[in-house]
């Protein structure tokens, strides 16, 4: 609360202070993601963007995925070592706040 005294006759003017305060989080996207959600981006905010991106799709129950690699072992064995040697190639960067 602040007090203002202002007149001469001892007057107070009494102003009140509400601060609004909102959490922020910061991630990080690839220039090419920023760019393509950059031009969904008319007079919303990113965050109504990418509320709207996920709410239009229809979420899949993931039981429905069990066993689609079965036939393709091998193919999957072919992606899996693709997945762990780019893993080793990864450089993990600090970021500073």
């Amino acid at each position: 609360m602040i007090i203002y005294n202002r007149f001469s006759d001892n007057q107070k003017i009494y102003i009140g202070v509400c601060a609004y305060v909102c959490m922020v989080k910061v991630i990080s996207l690839s220039n090419e993601a920023y760019g393509k959600l950059k031009a969904l981006k008319r007079d919303e905010s990113f965050s109504d963007i990418v509320i709207k991106l996920i709410s239009a799709k229809k979420r899949k129950n993931i039981m429905d995925f069990f066993g689609i690699w079965k036939e393709d072992a091998d193919e999957w064995e072919v992606i899996k070592r693709k997945i762990y040697e780019d893993r080793k190639k990864a450089k993990l960067r600090e970021v500073k706040f």
